[in-house]
């Protein structure tokens, strides 16, 4: 068949909805109308006459033409995006957009306190943060870029470290190790009440320590689980029991005596935040230019 200039649009469209699987977001991020879209689509769909999504009330899925078309086309589109992005070298300032999903502990202690100045030093730059604890397919999601601990980054993906690497603490209201004890073992645990962790692959954190050449790993017991440390280190600061926290979270908490840290001695050190992004396509200028900014100013050390 004959390839027209106005497939290249609604083959983009095809990409956006490819990639979140939902008309409604895929229209936001192109700054369309849904009906549109989905117009577009149909209209695609009858030119090629042949199905590329399978639609119902509640889903998006690609066929198995709709498959095809979304592998042949990804690379080439990423060529495009790439050579547009080369036209940043002969403008005044940089502009673009960057999607990552971060961590909440990132977006805190390492996105938030370098945005001011990102912002300021690229106006025209556009950058967009979703904060989600979740272990996600960052590209299959419509991201550029995640941010995770070192040990947690895929293996197909390049890494770049943004922090230093991180200590691992046991920390509790003073009154309540004053009241229950402190442990002076991780076995010691046991009779405690712990703040219990669910982590991204939805499975229950075990505690992990060091001492030496010792490493122990612990179920910790308690009758709260939180996904969200926040939220754990609020019932903490109360008294509510035990909770195991990477130091910057609770650096304030510890300086002004809020919180005690128990178990010093087998406090380990765990990789710091990198951010990860695809082998397969060029970095975009506007997350080299986040990547660079990070660390230059080292809001978490480096």
């Amino acid at each position: 068949m004959q390839f027209r200039r106005s497939d290249l649009a609604d083959l983009a469209y095809f990409l956006e909805i490819a990639k979140h699987r939902n008309f409604r977001r895929a229209a936001l991020e192109l700054g369309i109308g849904a009906s549109a879209l989905s117009h577009a689509i149909r209209s695609l769909e009858e030119r090629l006459r042949v199905r590329l999504l399978n639609r119902t009330s509640r889903s998006v899925t690609l066929s198995a033409a709709g498959e095809a078309l979304q592998s042949a086309l990804a690379r080439p589109f990423d060529e495009i995006g790439s050579a547009m992005d080369v036209l940043n070298r002969f403008r005044d300032g940089p502009m673009g957009r960057v999607r990552m999903s971060v961590p909440t502990e990132a977006a805190e202690f390492l996105v938030g306190p370098v945005m001011a100045t990102f912002l300021d030093r690229y106006p025209d730059v556009e950058i967009e943060f979703s904060v989600n604890n979740r272990m996600i397919d960052v590209i299959e999601s419509g991201f550029d870029a995640g941010i995770r601990h070192g040990g947690t980054v895929p293996q197909d993906m390049i890494a770049q470290r943004l922090s230093a690497d991180v200590r691992w603490m046991v920390v509790g209201a003073p009154s309540y190790i004053e009241r229950v004890g402190a442990p002076t073992h991780p076995d010691d645990l046991q009779a405690h009440r712990c703040v219990k962790i669910r982590i991204g692959d939805e499975s229950i954190y075990r505690w992990e320590f060091e001492r030496g050449d010792e490493k122990i790993e612990v179920n910790a017991p308690g009758g709260l689980t939180v996904d969200q440390g926040h939220l754990g280190l609020v019932a903490v600061r109360d008294g509510a029991g035990l909770m195991y926290v990477a130091e910057p979270m609770v650096r304030k908490d510890l300086r002004d005596g809020t919180l005690r840290t128990v178990l010093d001695d087998w406090a380990p050190l765990g990789p710091g935040f990198h951010i990860y992004y695809s082998s397969r396509r060029q970095l975009p200028a506007a997350l080299r230019l986040f990547i660079d900014l990070v660390r230059e100013l080292r809001p978490l050390g480096l």
